[in-house]
């Protein structure tokens, strides 16, 4: 575990490979899984204040199941959560071409919205978690995910490198940046036998 600032990051991250392949997975992290994803309150606060939007990109299903459900629920631990729909997908999920993809981000990117998606789906798979005062950086290994831990050490890339984009938008360019450095340092002390 390295800190940087206030954030404990796994060495996984420096570590581990990763590279989303989603002709291969076919995005199935939005359809698998015992909860929705979950929701901080910013997340929270930007889909309540573009849910229309949003729900013009949503299928039938899923629109139902927020209109039961609400934009969020609360799962057994107690966190928010994105509602499911039947205790499947989540209920943002649509699908295109066989491959499942968010309708939150499919607004985005098409400039609907400025809301890109949950937080924690961008960042996965890194997964948040509060330890004390501190936030951990932690990598969450699961089996669907296997195609891009394939492709990421085919493509040399590391876990962290992999969601750049996320990693600054959570956390800044300086942290990421600090992320770099970690890992020139963590490359040193390989050559140099310790």
């Amino acid at each position: 575990m390295v800190e940087i600032e206030d954030k404990i990051v796994s060495d996984d991250l420096f570590e581990e490979y990763f590279c989303c392949d989603l002709d291969s997975c076919k995005g199935i992290c939005c359809v698998e899984g015992d909860a929705g994803a979950p929701l901080d309150a910013d997340d929270i606060e930007n889909i309540d204040a573009n849910i229309e939007t949003i729900r013009e990109y949503m299928t039938e299903e899923g629109r139902n199941a927020i209109d039961e459900q609400g934009i969020f629920v609360i799962d057994s631990d107690g966190d928010f959560t994105t509602p499911l729909i039947n205790g499947a997908e989540c209920a943002y999920c649509v699908q295109k071409d066989g491959i499942t993809f968010c309708a939150i981000e499919r607004a985005a990117r098409d400039g609907k919205i400025d809301y890109l998606k949950p937080i924690s789906c961008h960042l996965y798979p890194i997964r948040l978690s509060t330890i004390g005062d501190m936030t951990a950086l932690n990598y969450h290994r699961w089996d669907v995910c296997k195609s891009a831990v394939s492709c990421g050490k085919a493509k040399g890339i590391k876990v962290y490198q992999a969601l750049k984009e996320p990693i600054v938008r959570a956390f800044g360019e300086e942290f990421f940046s600090h992320l770099i450095e970690v890992e020139k340092y963590f490359e040193e002390q390989k050559q140099k036998g310790e």
